[in-house]
């Protein structure tokens, strides 16, 4: 089965240390049905710089990256079938998951949440998905 490689120009490509260096990473690959979606973060997808400080800010951002990225894979959050999320600051967690909630607009997801290290400094969130688009 051959994998796609999708891309956006509405979300930033991450997996970057150097920005002036290419990402190895794609922002989504299909293979098959499912459209598997790389970590998003809060970064602006024109300056490739964290948008800012806040969690409530950061995990809406996230989000609007995430829903770019699938949007050029031909799916929406409705296809999405799995969420992990990674949340630098667990004390985070409620403002996170409120603003997920009212972003999801009452779309159910399957989910992990764990408390980590972002690669990026600055970054408090990163959501990667995997979509089913059969």
């Amino acid at each position: 089965m051959p994998k796609t490689i999708v891309q956006s120009a509405n979300a930033p490509v991450t997996g970057f240390t150097d920005k002036s260096t290419p990402s190895p990473l794609a922002q989504a690959i299909r293979a098959g049905d499912f459209l598997y979606v790389s970590g998003q973060g809060p970064l602006d997808p024109a300056t490739k710089e964290v948008v800012s400080e806040d969690i409530r800010v950061q995990s809406r951002r996230t989000l609007q990256n995430l829903v770019a990225v699938l949007e050029a894979g031909g799916a929406t959050l409705a296809n999405v079938v799995n969420m992990r999320v990674c949340l630098r600051d667990v004390a985070d967690f409620p403002a996170f998951n409120e603003e997920f909630r009212e972003f999801m607009a009452g779309e159910k997801v399957t989910r992990t949440c764990t408390g980590g290290t972002p690669h990026r400094p600055g970054v408090r969130v990163e959501i990667d998905c995997v979509a089913y688009l059969g």
